[in-house]
């Protein structure tokens, strides 16, 4: 590795703790589309069941992935949590088109927001994790 600079390439995945992973497959594959890629338990924690959601061929950087814990309290906002995550659409118009879906759907939507080198809507999970749906720059 001499004279080559250490670089991230990208980020791999986010891992949410939820209380029930049927909520969570309601919310991420049945009714934003993302793909079930794998169901396996926690490496680190055989009782915990761990879902990965993706895109079409899982691909790093598409995932999402779930750990089951129905006995944890529920989370707290400080410093050393995360505030939200982004999900990456490609234009204005699919952004707009998710939230009439997500609205028509039952599910809570901010108007689309202009953040100067993109757009964005903002929702919740069943969780309560903020989800982002942003247009890319």
């Amino acid at each position: 590795m001499s004279g080559r600079r250490l670089r991230i390439a990208g980020l791999h995945h986010v891992t949410l703790l939820c209380k029930d992973v049927e909520r969570s497959v309601g919310f991420y594959r049945s009714l934003l589309g993302m793909r079930l890629v794998k169901q396996t338990v926690n490496e680190d924690d055989q009782g915990a069941r761990h879902l990965f959601f993706g895109d079409e061929e899982g691909r790093p950087g598409t995932l999402i992935t779930c750990l089951e814990y129905p006995d944890l309290d529920e989370g707290t906002v400080g410093r050393g949590s995360t505030h939200h995550f982004a999900l990456a659409v490609e234009s204005d118009a699919e952004l707009a088109a998710w939230r009439d879906y997500l609205v028509s759907s039952g599910i809570p939507a901010t108007e689309v927001m202009d953040r100067a080198d993109f757009k964005s809507v903002y929702i919740r999970d069943p969780d309560g994790h903020i989800v982002e749906i942003a247009t890319a720059p």
